[in-house]
């Protein structure tokens, strides 16, 4: 890690300060950790300021190190799973592993710009690099975007297959629960005729079918929803920072089927009832 990375990278500094070249060249003992590691060992990233931790050593003499600063929460192993604990190390540092000093032989360099992608900044990027030294390999030269693209691949597919399949289950609850009970009401002209037969009003008639209509849909509907409710926790793993319980959810879906129940018994007795006035 080296000045200037977690800003690159757009990792906001909870508490503390940077780190600098000061700190890289003269090999000060300082460290930044995660968020959830401070919130873990005490409980504030405020009170983590100062403290002290050290690194295993293979001598078995160990060497504190201070943490300076606190960084949010990087999700390490992808958006599904939940940010690791992380120390951060300055990129050269002494005593670590029983070695004077250590550095990385292979280095990630971070670039913050708008043209990150384009064929040209990858060609100033190898020009810069092998000018310094032309034996140097460079590789692996991706966006951000790619990396982040590439992490949920395999949940982005499972997640658009899902919502294709739910989709289509809800258009065919939506037409089949119209089919059925507009079915149920037609089988009840005969009634419908008797009922108009002797003094029935049409418009409360109409308010009986839809109202029936809707009884039959809230059971369903409390069916389902309960079923929904016992296999949300095999999906939540799918779900990223999406509550599974989202009322907004178990709202809008009953709203509507108990719209299209509502409309399926009404246009249903309306039809029946016109049918019985031509009849007549």
């Amino acid at each position: 890690m080296s000045p200037d990375y977690f800003h690159t990278i757009g990792t906001r500094l909870i508490a503390g300060r940077d780190i600098t070249w000061t700190d890289i060249n003269k090999r000060h003992k300082v460290v930044f950790i995660s968020e959830n590691f401070a919130r873990e060992l005490w409980g504030d990233p405020e009170v983590a300021l100062g403290q002290r931790i050290r690194e295993w050593n293979l001598q078995n003499n160990p060497v504190w190190r201070e943490i300076v600063g606190v960084v949010e929460d990087v999700r390490e192993d992808g958006p599904p799973h939940k940010p690791p604990a992380m120390v951060y190390w300055p990129v050269m540092m002494e005593n670590v592993f029983g070695r004077a000093i250590i550095g990385t032989r292979s280095v990630a360099f971070v670039i913050g710009t708008d043209r990150a992608g384009s064929e040209s900044l990858q060609s100033e990027v190898r020009q810069a690099v092998w000018s310094v030294n032309p034996d140097l390999p460079v590789f692996q030269l991706s966006t951000m975007q790619d990396l982040y693209d590439r992490s949920l691949s395999q949940t982005s597919f499972a997640m658009v297959m899902l919502a294709i399949a739910g989709t289509m289950a809800l258009g065919l609850g939506i037409i089949g629960l119209y089919g059925v009970i507009s079915y149920v009401v037609s089988q009840r002209t005969r009634e419908i005729g008797i009922r108009l037969a002797l003094g029935a009003e049409p418009a409360k008639l109409k308010q009986m079918f839809v109202r029936q209509g809707l009884n039959l849909a809230v059971i369903g509907i409390f069916a389902g929803q309960t079923a929904a409710l016992a296999l949300m926790r095999f999906m939540s793993s799918l779900l990223f920072e999406i509550d599974p319980m989202d009322a907004r959810m178990y709202i809008a879906v009953p709203c509507l089927l108990l719209t299209a129940a509502a409309v399926a018994s009404y246009i249903a007795a309306r039809r029946a009832r016109r049918s019985i006035q031509l009849r007549l």
